[in-house]
């Protein structure tokens, strides 16, 4: 790790839009260039308030629920994925629907699927209030139980013995690692998932806080309140030692954080854009920081490919994480 000034800035990599949320965007992007607005959207696309903003000013409209969407309109899941329910309110108003759920989960679904036709009962590591857990809960939900920490795995009660679990994409992986020793105590024969469905960005992002949360004062995470990756990524600063902060723009950043000299780390959720970071980057330049140096110990070049009714509007190189 190069050495760094008293009044320096420490950008961590990677950060930022992993490939799922890359591609999540970008299909709402293409839907509007391609059919016009206005183009529905179930949920937010990604957890992001900026995101949010900046498409709904381009015609996107997001909706809670598929019966706020006009009959035969054309309809987005949000990259978090949706339950089977959702799906089939979606046929019954015959909505065009594209599908951005990020394909990790996707995998995750079919596990939830494939566990429940062998009669297994789920524990779906998450947090209850989820997007994502509540779309996985939807395949299964007479046999899906929800374990959110490891004081409930220590007391969860399961019939039969049969028994496997699944987890959300975006839990720390400490918190997920705690959780799953648990059950494999409680239950020495669990199955596990056949792929690693804790997002690759998700641990990347988690890592390289870690890595340089030793030697950062603060750290500051850009990232909205509701994104659970990027609140992830403060507790893993914090666990590291260093006073570790959520902004969701640079007008978030206390001057009190930056009372005295300072080595200010820099990280960024998997749902938020390059230029929120690169604002907050440019305040703290303003505040006498300008001594900028960026580490990457991942390298990340990964990408999802369109799907097929917007694939050949964009080349699926532009559809990749941020490097």
């Amino acid at each position: 790790m190069p050495s760094v000034s008293p009044q320096s800035v420490f950008l961590v990599k990677p950060r930022g839009f992993c490939a799922g949320a890359a591609r999540a965007i970008d299909i709402v992007e293409l839907a509007l260039e391609t059919y016009g607005p206005p183009i529905y959207v179930h949920k937010e696309i990604v957890h992001n308030a900026h995101v949010v903003r900046d498409l709904a000013q381009s015609g996107a409209v997001f909706v809670d629920e598929v019966d706020e969407v006009p009959r035969g309109a054309r309809l987005i899941y949000s990259a978090r994925g949706v339950s089977p329910a959702v799906r089939r309110g979606a046929e019954a108003r015959a909505l065009k629907v594209i599908d951005a759920t990020f394909p990790l989960v996707t995998t995750v679904h079919l596990e939830t699927i494939q566990f429940a036709k062998d009669h297994c009962t789920i524990l779906m590591i998450g947090r209850r209030n989820h997007d994502e857990v509540a779309g996985t809960l939807g395949e299964a939900p007479d046999r899906t139980i929800v374990v959110s920490t490891p004081e409930e795995a220590e007391t969860v009660e399961v019939p039969g013995t049969r028994v496997a679990y699944l987890m959300q994409a975006t839990l720390s992986l400490d918190e997920a690692d705690a959780i799953v020793s648990v059950l494999k105590r409680r239950f020495p024969h669990i199955q596990g998932p056949p792929a690693q469905d804790i997002r690759y960005a998700t641990q990347n992002r988690q890592q390289a806080v870690k890595n340089i949360a030793p030697q950062a004062d603060p750290l500051l995470v850009v990232g909205s309140g509701n994104s659970s990756n990027s609140q992830r990524l403060v507790e893993a600063g914090q666990r590291e030692g260093p006073p570790s902060h959520l902004v969701d723009s640079e007008t978030d950043v206390r001057p009190e954080w930056l009372a005295r000299p300072r080595r200010v780390g820099v990280s960024a959720g998997a749902s938020t854009p390059e230029s929120l970071v690169r604002r907050v980057v440019q305040h703290l330049r303003t505040l006498g920081f300008d001594d900028i140096q960026e580490s990457q110990d991942i390298e990340e070049n990964v990408f999802f490919p369109l799907p097929t009714e917007l694939r050949a509007a964009r080349p699926p190189s532009q559809i990749a994480a941020h490097p």
